[in-house]
């Protein structure tokens, strides 16, 4: 099963993403430096691409399975309010899933498919939930197989707890939207923030190379690297501040 704490990339997204951030990285040396050489030495910080993309598929993968699990609780919290004992209701909840996503390899229909082989071979559905719960990397997740098993040993209603979960998870996506609108615009400026003092020595060495020029001998190489771990320091710091996590 899918451990999605890891998210391999195929040969060509590694390559891709050595290329494409190796090019990124020379044309900032070279606008800085102005010198081919140094922005060929940089070429080899194209190796931290596949790491920065293997980190937002990841991220992007774990939203949607959070979304997916939502959809799960409500389609699980219809079925035993209809009566369905739990085992009949995980049964049905397969074709249910299909018909609302569409996708019968969705990861979440892949799930529920190995919890309803599981209970058919013996398994109680605790342990499939929990292996689900520890290899989603979800927190909604791992409450709520820990809340099911409670249910499970002591008879608690199991209705209301798919039913609250589902909504406390509704809840705290919506907030999330709000969130997001409200900094959609401070993560847009803070993006031009972040390449503005690239392009403004950029087009400073095209149109004024000669106001430059002192930057490019003796110790305006070091004015220039004291410059530039500066601006990526304030690039890191204002990413970190855009990326609220609730």
């Amino acid at each position: 099963m899918t451990d999605y704490s890891e998210y391999p990339l195929t040969r060509s997204q590694c390559v891709m993403a050595v290329l494409v951030a190796a090019a990124i990285s020379g044309i900032v040396i070279w606008l800085m430096y102005r010198q081919v050489v140094i922005a060929l030495m940089a070429s080899p910080l194209g190796l931290l691409g596949p790491r920065l993309l293997r980190s937002r598929l990841k991220r992007q993968r774990q939203e949607r399975l959070r979304l997916q699990f939502k959809s799960m609780l409500q389609a699980l919290a219809s079925l035993l309010a209809a009566g369905r004992s739990v085992e009949n209701a995980f049964d049905a909840l397969e074709g249910d899933m299909v018909l609302l996503l569409g996708d019968p390899n969705s990861d979440i229909i892949r799930e529920i498919r190995a919890v309803r082989i599981r209970a058919k071979s013996g398994d109680p559905l605790e342990a499939p939930l929990t292996d689900f719960a520890a290899r989603s990397g979800l927190e909604e997740a791992r409450s709520f197989a820990e809340v099911f098993s409670i249910c499970k040993r002591s008879g608690g209603d199991l209705v209301e707890v798919v039913r609250r979960s589902s909504a406390m998870i509704g809840e705290k996506m919506e907030v999330e939207q709000e969130l997001g609108v409200l900094i959609a615009q401070k993560r847009l400026e803070s993006r031009l923030m972040m390449g503005m003092p690239f392009a403004f020595v950029g087009l400073l060495g095209f149109f004024a190379g000669d106001y430059m020029e002192g930057l490019h001998q003796g110790a305006g190489w070091l004015v220039l690297t004291g410059c530039l771990l500066l601006l990526g320091g304030c690039c890191w710091w204002m990413y970190r501040i855009m990326e609220i996590r609730i």
